[in-house]
């Protein structure tokens, strides 16, 4: 994080060797960066350690699979909904407030939820009901979870160098990947005498509310609205326009910690020109992601055999989401960083590993090859996801990334609506079809990417990365 961290307080505030003329961008201490990283991680980590005991508990209470799939649906249609609302709300009120209502979103989403399948499971309450309390609890994470992603995601972009900004948000997205190894490896440890299976969303609720008290400590307050400084660059209104630059109307700096006026903050919609492709890449590929994610774990029931026995699929699940983990992490921190890939060719080169990688999981039948297919689909994303990110963060100007940071965020979201539960239900019916469909996807977000999106040389020449 060393390229991150704040230039000396006691320095002229030039870039060092820079142009005397050219006003410096203040970047995000290590310090800030790490608490930010662990907003990110925490809520990762307890998502997927909840991902890797869910099909487990769903098999002990006798329900079908696609209902536990679809007890995510509401929460996810909320997240849609509510993650523009607070990203520009972020604009107003300051990206650590919401940061911090995200934070108690998940504490008291997560809290509920492992008491509520804690008496399911003891037989307090019937599956039926379990199930719908269940969905009820979770629509809190959806809710008000939405409100941190944005927030960060805001804050480091508003505080980054346009020049360094694929860098960052793919450190910020990484905190994910280091949650989706920490999640499933914890997960069977947690699972002990008492709470059993619900045992991990009490122990992240407890982990996420030690990192609310770090933010509430540690993050200095940004209440009034913080215009990032520096020029705005060359952005193309989408990526099947012509090659000409066109530039946005500079924007005033303003001194760190100067509010800039409610006026200054655009009203950015899904339909802009500029996110067109992006914002397709974006659902399309993160349906094919979501979509697999929701059956990894009842596959790996099916194809070992596990559903006599519940309780013993949380370690396989827990294995291969953790083999998926450590690939999101090579694409993230190795991969993109290393071969300096920029947006497009990260989200191209990912879509179709991505395709390969989920042909493999539908033809594997034991733990080896489901583990080896799921990474090669994660490595896949993994690029994917941040080229998509810093795709669309790249294509508006720096007033307008709080707003970026909702609409990323509530793509997000969406593909998390439908895809887990209809590509359960398909899976259920017809596996091969399932995974067809899945790298059918891929397959065209590929396609539409190689036509629509422009070159990162073209961008690179503009400056926008």
């Amino acid at each position: 994080m060393a390229a991150l961290s704040d230039p000396d307080p006691t320095t002229s505030g030039l870039p060092a060797g820079g142009d005397p003329g050219e006003k410096a961008v203040r970047t995000i201490s290590r310090e800030r960066m790490a608490l930010l990283f662990m907003v990110m991680l925490v809520t990762a980590a307890g998502n997927t350690a909840m991902q890797s005991v869910m099909p487990s508990i769903g098999t002990e209470l006798g329900v079908a699979d696609v209902w536990i799939s679809a007890a995510y649906t509401w929460s996810a249609l909320l997240w849609v909904i509510m993650a523009p609302f607070w990203a520009r709300r972020s604009d107003r009120r300051g990206r650590k407030a919401m940061m911090a209502l995200g934070l108690i979103g998940f504490i008291s989403s997560f809290t509920l939820c492992g008491l509520i399948l804690w008496f399911g499971l003891a037989g307090a309450l019937s599956a039926t009901l379990t199930l719908i309390f269940f969905a009820a609890a979770r629509s809190l994470y959806g809710g008000f979870g939405s409100a941190a992603p944005p927030a960060v995601q805001a804050y480091v972009a508003s505080r980054t160098p346009r020049s360094e900004r694929t860098k960052a948000l793919s450190l910020i997205a990484s905190s994910f990947g280091l949650g989706t190894v920490i999640g499933p490896a914890l997960a069977p440890l947690l699972v002990f005498d008492g709470p059993r299976l619900v045992g991990p969303f009490l122990i992240f609720s407890a982990i996420a509310a030690v990192v609310l008290v770090a933010l509430r400590l540690r993050l200095p307050g940004d209440d009034p609205t913080y215009a990032a400084r520096g020029d705005v660059l060359a952005a193309p209104f989408s990526a099947s326009s012509n090659n000409n630059v066109v530039r946005s109307e500079q924007e005033p700096d303003r001194a760190e910690g100067e509010p800039a006026p409610v006026t200054d903050i655009p009203n950015l919609s899904w339909r802009d020109r500029r996110l067109r492709p992006w914002i397709v890449a974006g659902l399309l590929g993160g349906h094919a992601q979501a979509a697999l994610l929701g059956i990894v774990g009842f596959l790996v029931l099916d194809r070992l055999g596990l559903r006599a026995t519940p309780d013993e699929g949380t370690g396989p699940i827990g294995i291969v989401l953790m083999a998926g983990a450590f690939a999101t992490l090579l694409a993230q921190w190795g991969l993109i960083p290393t071969l300096k890939m920029g947006p497009r060719s990260a989200t191209l080169w990912g879509v179709m590993l991505a395709f390969i990688g989920t042909l493999v999981v539908g033809a594997a039948s034991d733990l080896h090859a489901i583990a080896l297919g799921v990474s090669v689909a994660s490595l896949g994303f993994g690029l994917f996801r941040p080229g998509f990110t810093s795709g669309a963060s790249l294509a508006v100007n720096r007033s307008e990334q709080g707003q970026i940071g909702g609409v990323v965020a509530s793509v997000n979201g969406a593909a998390y609506i439908f895809a887990p539960s209809i590509g359960v239900l398909i899976y259920g019916w017809q596996p091969w079809l399932a995974f067809g469909i899945i790298a059918a996807f891929c397959a065209v977000v590929a396609l539409i990417g190689w036509r629509s999106l422009e070159s990162d040389e073209v961008l690179e020449a503009r400056g926008d990365f």
